[in-house]
């Protein structure tokens, strides 16, 4: 091995009486970046930043609540055997799909109540979320040690300490950094739909079903690395599946907002934005 990546010794520190955990201050982070974001792109449009909290108040929460179901649903046999063992998310255990249907649910209810296009919304939100992501990958999964990909010699292999090794790996040192890949694609993919906006003429909801499409594509190669504990059909990862089902989902969903068959009439109001 020429050359691996470190990683952190720990994960938390304490201030007095307060223990902090890198999982949770990352989540904190990545709202906080995520929600700066779409306040500079909604007002760019003329929106009112106060439509934003609005559904950040109520989206995110439901984010968190949808992640952290669909990690209970699928992953019960990794939550800590204590009555307070569903409600651990500073162990780490939230899973993207359950924020992605309880988060965008919820925001699509509070945008129609504040009477605004729901397209251009979700279309202004896709880059800041998948910042949010990539944000949540390296500050929560990189320093937890976990997510990680099967062992491998590569100069950008992670290190991972015995006690964070999966059962049947405990001889193996180095791993590939698969929430690292996923931050990088995040961000790429972020960048993208930014260009994609400046450039093309993309019918909203348009960024948001490529931010599905691209985020879901890139899980489907993701899941076929990872090694950590999951269900398995078929000898594949759950949520290999669960990937295939929204990649397609979102791809449909891009080329039916763009009219690529059919006619599609746009709300008056989505056309016009905010």
């Amino acid at each position: 091995m020429v050359a691996s990546i470190a990683s952190p010794s720990v994960n938390d520190f304490s201030v007095g009486p307060f223990e902090f955990h890198a999982y949770g201050l990352s989540f904190v982070v990545a709202i906080a970046v995520a929600l700066w974001i779409i306040v500079r792109r909604w007002e760019a449009r003329g929106g009112d930043r106060e439509v934003v909290y609005d559904v950040a108040i109520w989206a995110f929460p439901a984010g968190v609540i949808g992640a952290r179901l669909y990690y209970l649903a699928t992953s019960w046999s990794e939550v800590p055997d204590a009555w307070w063992g569903p409600f651990a998310i500073w162990e780490g255990g939230l899973g993207s799909w359950g924020a992605f249907t309880a988060g965008a649910l919820v925001a699509v209810w509070r945008l129609r109540r504040a009477g605004v296009s729901v397209g251009v919304a979700l279309d202004v939100a896709a880059p800041a979320l998948l910042v949010a992501h990539a944000i949540g990958r390296v500050g929560g999964n990189y320093v937890n040690q976990e997510l990680f990909g099967g062992p491998t010699d590569l100069p950008w292999a992670v290190e991972i300490d015995p006690g964070n090794r999966p059962a049947g790996y405990e001889q193996d040192t180095t791993f590939h950094p698969t929430h690292l890949y996923e931050a990088i694609w995040d961000l790429a993919l972020a960048g993208f739909l930014v260009w994609l906006e400046r450039h093309r003429e993309i019918q909203p909801p348009g960024l948001f079903a490529l931010y599905v499409t691209g985020y879901s594509a890139f899980r489907i190669f993701e899941e076929l690395l990872r090694v950590d504990p999951s269900h398995y059909i078929l000898g594949l990862r759950l949520n290999f599946f669960v990937a295939i089902v929204f990649t397609m989902a979102g791809a449909t969903w891009f080329a039916w907002c763009q009219g690529w068959w059919g006619s599609r009439t746009l709300p008056a109001q989505q056309r016009a934005g905010p």
